[in-house]
């Protein structure tokens, strides 16, 4: 049952870093147009939208590891037999949340990168 609602809450995050990203792309539309414009390559328009993220979630594992480190040290040592924790838990944690927000952000940044900008910039 936990990890059925574990799973369930991973989709809804997943599903609202995608619509995050989808607004913000969309917002932006004319921003990536005019990049585009005066030269910029995807790479650098893509490595712009993902840089946001990337901090957020850095800032969100450097708050959560400590915390999270300090509460099950606690409640583990309170069974019979302690189970240690070891430090590539956390880093995974921290390569899959970077897959999965990458992937989200990259797929509609791409999209809009790819674009014709003379689309975005017409009503100007």
């Amino acid at each position: 049952m936990f990890q059925l609602f574990a799973g369930l809450a991973i989709l809804i995050g997943c599903l609202g870093l995608y619509g995050l990203a989808n607004f913000m792309v969309s917002r932006k539309r004319k921003e990536i147009g005019v990049r585009k414009v005066l030269g910029a390559t995807i790479a650098q328009i893509l490595w712009r939208f993902s840089r946001e993220y990337v901090v957020l979630i850095l800032v969100g594992f450097g708050l959560a590891v400590p915390t999270t480190y300090l509460l099950m040290e606690q409640w583990l040592a309170s069974f019979a037999y302690s189970v240690p924790m070891y430090w590539y838990l956390f880093a995974g944690g921290l390569v899959v949340a970077m897959l999965v927000a990458l992937v989200a952000v990259g797929y509609r940044s791409l999209r809009a990168a790819q674009a014709n900008p003379v689309k975005s910039l017409r009503y100007e």
